[in-house]
């Protein structure tokens, strides 16, 4: 272990010898013989020093010019001083003691009293350099987060008639801004960040640093909170830290219940904050009732997901696609509902998305894909004339190096061709990473499934992008389909796209046919299948074998 560094400043050979011989075989001594040679020494070693040992009367610099000195830096004014003198009048301790002193000795040295002195001056310095730096935060000077929760506690414990609001904040994306701008600009960023809350709360509130680009106050609550408060606020910040770039979330918690831990207070906090994330000219949102039970309905979905796969609580049901020309069955999309013993049969809408986000979806995906093979399976041995069924793939597939090989083993175990899957990657996928994905579909058509680029026209659609991605399908997105007022320019836009089709020898399924004059707008224009509530809507398996069975399809 290093030695802790003392400087020792003394004019006089014989007394700065003896001092350097009293501490040297515990200390790392550096020497000086002034105060201006002491602060060049300061400069030289960057403040690294534990104690400085300092003479009152030298030339050049005397101890009183020194201390003056090294307490209008702040580099310098947090390293303890012990004043020594041949003077043992209590004037010139007092002098001392008044200009930043910690301690006094008299001469002459006497070694165990030095050593001693010394030892508990950087005990304690240390001590309180543990205790600050718990405390408050470095970079921005803000209270820690341990700190801040002791601190509002003990604020709402004595001011109990006293109302008060949670805000927290987060960056969009901060991240983004080290790896681009640098961890300086970031950390730029981060003390703009805690000036604004310092100035805005103009001591009237307790602030906090908690980590990366989350910060936190309690306020006394005064007013009604609108966008523009916030929006200024971020406008300020990026001015004072020198970006254009910063996105700033703030999310308030009114404090009703004082019983919960005050982080919890500040999770409630963010949460607000996150939860507006990506909306557009919105920058603050209080924690209500509202958002605590979607959030809680949130966890509940996710702590029954691996028991609801488990007991295959998860079914498919079938949606079927027709051809325009003879209203024949062509086949079938493949929809999870959920039928959850509590809450009954749920929406795709209301756990998909949440999957997306926690990475279940590929469980969930793989689960779908084997019922839909179990169920072409089943239709063979039952005589029926089976139709392809499409299956979503989602981007978290997309990515699995394993991709092709799942697939093939559930074709393996039912003793299905492939091409009787159709698989559907949603349009926005294939712009994320093309050339990965262009490889892994390449794979997938070279061992016969069928390719479905699912809600085309509703992202970045491209002429360059067709020509690239390797597809069989296009299906259209139902807005194209049901977009209202009809316009000629809609008219015509679906026509291009369907003639686009057929010149590069694709098939096209329009989605979302709810009416007759959607049908009879997509046969004007060629469009060769539909599916959608006008001819049916998602139904179980079973249901949808007797439509099987009514079209025609029942035996071969």
């Amino acid at each position: 272990m290093a030695k802790r560094k003392i400087l020792v400043v003394e004019d006089n050979d014989l007394n700065r010898s003896l001092l350097c011989e009293i501490l040297k075989p515990e200390y790392d001594v550096v020497e000086a013989e002034n105060g201006r040679e002491a602060l060049e020494r300061l400069r030289q070693y960057a403040g690294d020093f534990s104690l400085i040992l300092l003479d009152i009367v030298m030339p050049v610099m005397d101890g009183y010019e020194f201390l003056a000195a090294i307490k209008e830096d702040p580099k310098f004014d947090s390293i303890p001083v012990i004043v020594t003198t041949q003077n043992d009048g209590e004037s010139e301790e007092v002098a001392a003691l008044s200009c930043g002193a910690a301690d006094f000795v008299a001469k002459p040295y006497k070694p165990q009293i030095i050593l001693h002195r010394v030892a508990s001056i950087i005990h304690l310095r240390e001590t309180a350099a543990l205790v600050n730096e718990f405390q408050f935060d470095r970079l921005t000077g803000l209270s820690s987060k341990g700190f801040f929760c002791r601190q509002v506690e003990e604020q709402l414990r004595q001011n109990p008639e006293k109302e008060y609001d949670i805000i927290c904040s987060d960056i969009v994306n901060f991240k983004l801004i080290n790896d681009v701008f640098g961890i300086p600009a970031g950390d730029r960023v981060l003390k703009a960040i805690a000036q604004c809350y310092t100035e805005n709360t103009r001591g009237r509130g307790i602030c906090s640093h908690f980590h990366a680009d989350q910060f936190a106050c309690m306020i006394e609550h005064r007013w009604e909170y609108e966008e523009s408060m916030f929006q200024k606020a971020g406008a300020w910040i990026n001015s004072i830290s020198q970006t254009q770039s910063i996105v700033m979330k703030w999310g308030i918690y009114r404090i009703e219940d004082r019983n919960i831990p005050v982080e919890q207070m500040c999770d409630r906090a963010l949460l607000a904050a996150r939860n507006i994330k990506g909306q557009y000219n919105k920058y603050f949102a209080y924690y209500d009732e509202a958002l605590r039970s979607r959030l809680l309905q949130e966890q509940e979905i996710v702590d029954s997901m691996e028991q609801a796969l488990q007991g295959e609580q998860f079914e498919i049901y079938l949606q079927p696609k027709y051809r325009i020309k003879d209203s024949q069955m062509v086949g079938a999309e493949a929809l999870v509902r959920w039928n959850h013993p509590k809450w009954g049969r749920q929406s795709p809408a209301v756990f998909i998305p949440l999957f997306e986000q926690n990475g279940f979806i590929t469980r969930l995906d793989e689960y779908v894909w084997d019922k839909a093979c179990a169920v072409l399976r089943d239709w063979e041995e039952q005589g029926l004339c089976p139709v392809p069924i499409s299956v979503n793939v989602s981007r978290a597939d997309i990515y699995n190096v394993d991709l092709p090989d799942i697939l093939m083993k559930l074709i393996h175990k039912y003793h299905l061709p492939p091409a009787c899957l159709h698989l559907e990657i949603t349009e926005s996928a294939y712009t994320e990473n093309p050339r990965q994905i262009i490889n892994t579909v390449n794979r997938l058509r070279e061992l016969g499934f069928m390719i479905e680029m699912d809600d085309f026209g509703s992202g970045y659609s491209s002429l360059h992008m067709l020509h690239e991605m390797p597809v069989d399908i296009l299906k259209l997105d139902m807005r194209f389909v049901q977009s209202e007022p009809v316009t000629q320019v809609n008219q015509e836009i679906m026509r291009f796209i369907v003639n686009l089709t057929h010149l590069m020898k694709l098939g096209v399924v329009a989605e979302g046919v709810e009416t007759a004059e959607q049908l009879e707008r997509l046969q004007e224009i060629g469009c060769e299948c539909v599916q959608g509530y006008y001819f049916a809507k998602p139904m179980p398996v079973k249901e949808f074998e007797l439509h099987l069975k009514k079209s025609g399809m029942g035996g071969r």
